[in-house]
């Protein structure tokens, strides 16, 4: 985790978002423990407050279990249902904002696309040519 806090959002907030980053992105799977609340407010110097105020959101919303005198670990299906929340997120309030820009600019979605094929290539061509 990132150990960089913003004044945009409470620490707590930013906190529980990075967990859940690091469960879209595969860093933490089902059945994974968090780090403890002790270790992540003394590595972060953070209130232990703060960090299981972070830590009660994932529980509140499904995404982490609390195993009494073990810690806590991310539910089956966590990805998921993420996954999910962050896609539908994404149409309703990204999407519209990214199609006006298309729209407004005149730009060619079947070039976009072609454009984004060929940059992924080139990604994974430099990264090959990085690890040589």
């Amino acid at each position: 985790m990132d150990p960089k806090w913003n004044d945009d959002q409470p620490i707590y907030r930013q906190l529980r978002d990075r967990v859940v980053a690091m469960i879209l992105e595969s860093v933490l799977l089902d059945g994974d423990a968090l780090p403890s609340v002790r270790n992540v407010a003394a590595e972060y110097r953070l209130n232990p407050l703060t960090v299981l105020k972070g830590y009660q959101e994932l529980v509140d919303e499904g995404l982490v279990e609390k195993k009494r005198g073990r810690g806590m670990f991310i539910n089956d299906g966590a990805r998921l249902k993420l996954l999910k929340a962050e896609r539908q997120r994404f149409l309703d309030k990204e999407w519209p904002q990214v199609t006006a820009t298309i729209e407004r600019l005149d730009l060619d979605v079947s070039q976009l696309l072609a454009e984004h094929e060929l940059n992924k290539k080139k990604d994974v061509k430099d990264s090959g040519e990085e690890n040589e």
